[in-house]
C-alpha cells in the first residue's frame, strides 16, 4: 500500500521524538523530572499517531500522576491520584468562563445556517468590483467577517470552498492563489473576537479574556488588511493570477421604477429620484414607491450626520470638575459655623472617662433581671451637646442637600480645529459619494443592507458591550445568541431541524473543549507533580537567555509545533510550561498570549496536519490536488511571520486598548 507523502512526514517527526527520547534520557538513573519530559514525548507522539487528545492527556496524567503520589507514598497513591481526577474535573466545571464557549458555537451555527454569507459574499463582489483581485478581496473580507461571527475554522472554510471557490476557478483565478485565499482568511477566527482560542488561552493562563479581545482587535484587523494588500499586489503585477470580473458578471438587473427613472431622467439617484417626483404621473411611478428609495439612498448621509453629532458632542463637552466646595454630606447637616461653635462635635471619649471594661462584682458579668430589659424613660435620654448644637442648622443643610441644585449651563468647549477637518473631508466626501452614487450601485447597497449591516450591528453589540464593559464574556455571549436566533428568524431560516442540528454541533465542539481541558489540567498536574516543570525552568534559564531571545525560542517552539499538532493541543499541553517562565523576563501574558494567538494561525496552515487544507479539499472539485493547496498555504503563512514581527516590534497595535480601556 502506497504512504501519502504527509504521513511520511508524520511518521518521520513521530521517529525523531522517539529517538531523541530514547538517546537522552537516563535510563539508569530515572527522576521523576525525566518521567514528566517522557509523558511530555509520548504524549505529543500519541496524539500524532490520531488518539482522541482528550483522553490521551487525561490517560498520561492519571498514570503518571500515580507514578508521582507512588514514589512519595505507595499506599495513599491511588487515593491520592483519584482525588486529583475528580478535583481538576471540578475546576474546569466550576469556570464561569468557559460558560461562553457553548453561547459563540451556538451562534456561530445559527448564522452559518441563515444563508446570510452567500447575500453577503455576493453584495461584496459587486461593490468591490472595480479593485485588481476583487473575487479574492471580498473572499477576504467575508471570512474576516464570518470569523467574527462564528470563531470556527472548519466552518467558515467549508462555506468559502463551496461559494468563493467554484467561482474564482470559474473566473480564471489560479487554484493556488484561491486556495490560499480561503485556507488563510478562514483561519482569521483563531485571532479575531469573539475568538475560542482566546477563551482556552485566557482560562489557562489566568489573563482577563475580556482584555484579550481587547487586544486581539487590532492584530486581527492588521492581518487581514495585509492579506488583502498581498491579493491587491499579486493581481495588480500578474493580471493573469487574479482577472477581474467581466461584464455579465458584473450586471445587476434594477427593479422596473429605478429603470424607468434611469432611462427618462438620470442614472445618478437623487437627481433621478427628485426628477421623478416631479413628474410622476408622467412616469407612472408612485410617490410613495419614490419616497421609499430615497430614505435608502439617504442612509449614507443620515449616518454621517449622527456620526459628526456624536463627534462634535464629545468634541466640545464640558471639562468635569470635582468641587467639593459648599457641599454638605446628605443626612450630617453640619455647617461650617455650627461646628467651629461646638467644641470640635462629636469626640473621642476620655481615658478615664471612656469605653472601659466592665467592673466584676460578684464574680464578673451577670445576666439582665428575670423583668427583662426595660427602656429608660424618655426624659432620661438626652442629646448630646454636640447635636443639640448642630439641630437648628441641620434642617436647613439637608433640605438644601435634597433640593436640586440651582441649574448653572456649563458652557462647552471650543470647537477643536480637527473638528473642523474631520467635517470638511466628510462633507466632501458625501458629495462625492452621491456624485457617482447611481442606481445600480443603490441596488449593490440594498444587498449589503440585507447582509451586511445586520451582522455588523450584531457583531460590534456583542465585542462593544465586552470590550467597554457593559457585559461579560459569558452575557454578551447570550448576546449573540439571541441575536443569531433574530438573524435566522429574519432571514425565514429558523425552524426546528436548523435549532436541533446547531444544538446538536455546539454541544458536541462544547464537550470536546471541556474534556481538552479536564484533560489538560490532569496533565498539567502531573508534570508539576513530576517535576517536569521545574526541570524546564532551570534549563531554560540556565541559559541565560535575555527577553528577545527567550520570546523567539518560545514562539518558534509554537510555530515548529503547529505542524504536527492543533491549536487545541499547543494551548492545554504547552502553555502551562511557557506560562511560569514569564514573570522572570519580564514578559506580559497578554501580549504573550496575542502572539501566540497570532502566532498559531499557522497551526491551521503548516501541514501535515493543516485542517485547513484538509477543510477545503472535501469541497473542491476533483482535479484540486492537495499539494496544489498547500501550495497557496506559503505566502500567506510567510504574511503570517511578517505581521508577528509588526506586533512585537510594536506592541502598541496589540496592547494601545487595552491599555486605553483599562488602564495596564
Amino acid at each position: 500500500m502506497k504512504i501519502r507523502k504527509e504521513l511520511h512526514f508524520g511518521f518521520a517527526l513521530m521517529a525523531v521524538i522517539l529517538t531523541v527520547t530514547v538517546i537522552f534520557m537516563p535510563w539508569t538513573n530515572m527522576q521523576n523530572g525525566h518521567l514528566g519530559l517522557l509523558m511530555l514525548s509520548l504524549v505529543v507522539v500519541a496524539i500524532m499517531l490520531g488518539f482522541p487528545t482528550a483522553f490521551t492527556l487525561m490517560g498520561m496524567g492519571v498514570f503518571f500522576a500515580w507514578l508521582a503520589y507512588r514514589s512519595g507514598n505507595p499506599v495513599l497513591a491511588q487515593r491520592q491520584t483519584l482525588d486529583l481526577m475528580v478535583q481538576r474535573a471540578y475546576s474546569v466545571m466550576s469556570n464561569d468562563v468557559l460558560i461562553s464557549i457553548p453561547l459563540f458555537v451556538f451562534m456561530g451555527y445559527l448564522v452559518e445556517r441563515a444563508n446570510l454569507i452567500a447575500k453577503l459574499f455576493r453584495s461584496l463582489e459587486l461593490a468591490l468590483a472595480r479593485i485588481p483581485g476583487s473575487l479574492a478581496v471580498a473572499t477576504l473580507v467575508t471570512c474576516a467577517i464570518f470569523a467574527t461571527a462564528t470563531g470556527i475554522v472548519g466552518a467558515v472554510v467549508t462555506l468559502m470552498g463551496l461559494l468563493a471557490f467554484p467561482a474564482m476557478l470559474k473566473s480564471g483565478y489560479d487554484i493556488r492563489l484561491s486556495a490560499g485565499v480561503i485556507t488563510a482568511g478562514g483561519c482569521l477566527g483563531i485571532l479575531i473576537p469573539p475568538s475560542v482560542l482566546l477563551i482556552v488561552y485566557g482560562a489557562t493562563a489566568g489573563v482577563s479574556v475580556v482584555q484579550l479581545y481587547a487586544g486581539a482587535f487590532f492584530p486581527g484587523i492588521m492581518l487581514a488588511g495585509l492579506y488583502i494588500i498581498y491579493v491587491i499586489a499579486i493581481a495588480k503585477l500578474k493580471p493573469g493570477l487574479a482577472p477581474p470580473l467581466s461584464i455579465e458578471e458584473r450586471h445587476i438587473d434594477l427593479p422596473p421604477a429605478n429603470e424607468k427613472i434611469r432611462e427618462a431622467i438620470s442614472h445618478r439617484v437623487l437627481p433621478g429620484l427628485v426628477g421623478a417626483l416631479k413628474g410622476s404621473r408622467n412616469l407612472g411611478i408612485g410617490t410613495g414607491t419614490i419616497a421609499k428609495q430615497g430614505f435608502i439612498a439617504l442612509l449614507p448621509a443620515l449616518a454621517l450626520v449622527l456620526f459628526l453629532g456624536f463627534t462634535w458632542h464629545l468634541a466640545t463637552k464640558p471639562v468635569a470638575t470635582n468641587e467639593a466646595a459648599g457641599l454638605t454630606q446628605m443626612g450630617g447637616g453640619i455647617a461650617e459655623e455650627s461646628v467651629e461653635a461646638v467644641s470640635g462635635g462629636l469626640q473621642e471619649p476620655k481615658e478615664e472617662g471612656g469605653l472601659a471594661e466592665p467592673k466584676e462584682e460578684g464574680g464578673g458579668l451577670k445576666e439582665p433581671p428575670a423583668e427583662g430589659v426595660k427602656e429608660p424613660p424618655a426624659e432620661a435620654v438626652k442629646e448630646p451637646p454636640a447635636a443639640k448644637a448642630a439641630a437648628v442648622p441641620a434642617k436647613p443643610a439637608a433640605k438644601a442637600a435634597m433640593s436640586p441644585a440651582p441649574t448653572v449651563d456649563a458652557e462647552r468647549l471650543p470647537i477643536p480645529t480637527w473638528y473642523w477637518i474631520v467635517l470638511g473631508v466628510s462633507v466632501a466626501s458625501a458629495v462625492g459619494f452621491y456624485a457617482i452614487f447611481t442606481f445600480v450601485r443603490l441596488e449593490v447597497f440594498k444587498m449589503l443592507l440585507g447582509s451586511f449591516f445586520p451582522l455588523a450591528l450584531m457583531i460590534l453589540a456583542v465585542l462593544g458591550s465586552i470590550v467597554f464593559g457593559f457585559a461579560t464574556p459569558t452575557e454578551a455571549a447570550a448576546i449573540g445568541s439571541a441575536g443569531g436566533f433574530i438573524l435566522a428568524a429574519a432571514y425565514k431560516q429558523l425552524n426546528f431541524g436548523v435549532v436541533k442540528e446547531s444544538v446538536f454541533l455546539t454541544a458536541k465542539t462544547s464537550a470536546m473543549v471541556c474534556w481538552l481541558f479536564v484533560g489538560s489540567s490532569i496533565f498539567s498536574a502531573a508534570f508539576a507533580l513530576l517535576g517536569g516543570q521545574d526541570l524546564v525552568e532551570k534549563w531554560v534559564l540556565s541559559l541565560d537567555m535575555t527577553p528577545l531571545q527567550f520570546m523567539l525560542l518560545s514562539q518558534f517552539i509554537i510555530f515548529i509545533l503547529g505542524w504536527p499538532l492543533e491549536w487545541t493541543e499547543i494551548i492545554v499541553i504547552f502553555m502551562p510550561i511557557f506560562i511560569p517562565l514569564l514573570p522572570h523576563f519580564q514578559v506580559d501574558p497578554l501580549f504573550f498570549g496575542l502572539l501566540v494567538a497570532l502566532n498559531l494561525q499557522t497551526a491551521f496552515l503548516s501541514p501535515p496536519v493543516a485542517m485547513a487544507a484538509f477543510y477545503l479539499k472535501g469541497v473542491s472539485p476533483p482535479h484540486v490536488t492537495l499539494n496544489q493547496i498547500f501550495a497557496g498555504m506559503l505566502p500567506f503563512m510567510g504574511i503570517q511571520v511578517f505581521a508577528l514581527g509588526l506586533l512585537y516590534i510594536f506592541p502598541g497595535i496589540g496592547m494601545w486598548l487595552p491599555n486605553v480601556l483599562y488602564g495596564n
